[in-house]
């Protein structure tokens, strides 16, 4: 029972990494986007989700040393 619990956590661990990094590329995407074509609303955009993403990690993982102590 013990390994099905970590392979959940593990596979969990895993989407939302993948999910961070799809967020971090999108909002990447739509920064460059933005500044090549002279689109205020995906600069903005793309200015809004990278720091967001990075916050959400940090948050995150502030949390899971909270929870470990």
């Amino acid at each position: 029972m013990d390994t099905n619990k970590q392979h959940q956590e593990a596979s969990l661990i895993g989407m939302l990494l993948s999910l961070e990094v799809l967020l971090t590329l999108m909002g990447v995407a739509s920064l460059f986007y933005g500044i090549i074509n002279a689109v205020p609303l995906n600069i903005f955009l793309g200015l809004l989700i990278i720091p967001g993403v990075l916050l959400a990690v940090r948050a995150r993982r502030e949390r899971r040393r909270k929870q470990k102590t």
